[in-house]
């Protein structure tokens, strides 16, 4: 039963291929990167979180996200471990690192949409952690997924896993529609989300998609 519900607009996804051995590292024990054709992927994905509410609230929060993750096997379902989400709204980072025990982080974002291209602008405020700044426009380009078995291993994930400074680890589900995804481009002017993370950036151009978004609900955090 989702606890949780809101909406996921004009969604970014950036994807850079890695090799196992870069993300293994990064895990909590339990975990195992995911590949696709041998190889993990790092994504870079931004999107804007509209009426965020509770069930049986009638108010909703609405902020921009911005986070790095990846793609995960482990306990009873693969999904998706993050290593940063961060977000523009102080009340919601605070129940999201509470609730969903999550590595939410407080920062500045603006996310504009003008036509077809979308803005995302974000400087992390949070304190006590490394400083990360991102800017970026992106948007659809064409309109087919080539390679849709890749787009689906990529954003079709319907678990999140995240560990608690004693390593023990949870997972929470949600669910949603199928992404529905288009070819995508990707600007940026600043990139710091691989080194905030302790990451050295990947190599190449990412892999890029765009959605205009899903509506999402969310079930309660529980141990694995």
């Amino acid at each position: 039963m989702s606890v949780l519900r809101m909406r996921w607009r004009d969604a970014l996804f950036a994807h850079w291929p890695v090799a196992p051995s870069v993300v293994d590292e990064r895990l909590p024990d339990g975990l195992e990167a995911d590949t696709f054709d041998g190889r993990a992927w790092l994504g870079v994905v931004g999107f804007r979180m509209e009426d965020i509410r509770p069930r049986g609230c009638p108010v909703g929060l609405t902020f921009p996200e911005l986070n790095l993750r990846t793609y995960v096997r482990g306990g009873e379902k693969d999904g998706i471990y993050f290593f940063n989400l961060d977000a523009d709204d102080r009340l919601g980072v605070a129940v999201a690192r509470r609730a969903f025990r999550l590595p939410y982080y407080y920062a500045a974002m603006r996310h504009e949409r003008r036509g077809r291209a979308v803005r995302l602008r974000s400087r992390r405020l949070h304190p006590g952690v490394p400083s990360l700044g991102f800017e970026g426009t992106y948007g659809p380009v064409g309109g087919r997924v080539e390679d849709r078995a890749l787009a689906d291993f990529l954003t079709e994930r319907y678990r999140f896993y995240t560990a608690n400074d004693d390593g023990r680890l949870f997972a929470g589900d949600v669910v949603h529609d199928p992404w529905p995804l288009r070819p995508g481009y990707l600007t940026t002017g600043r990139n710091d989300c691989f080194t905030a993370n302790g990451f050295e950036h990947p190599d190449g151009d990412p892999l890029v998609h765009y959605s205009p978004g899903v509506d999402v609900g969310a079930g309660r955090l529980r141990r694995v």
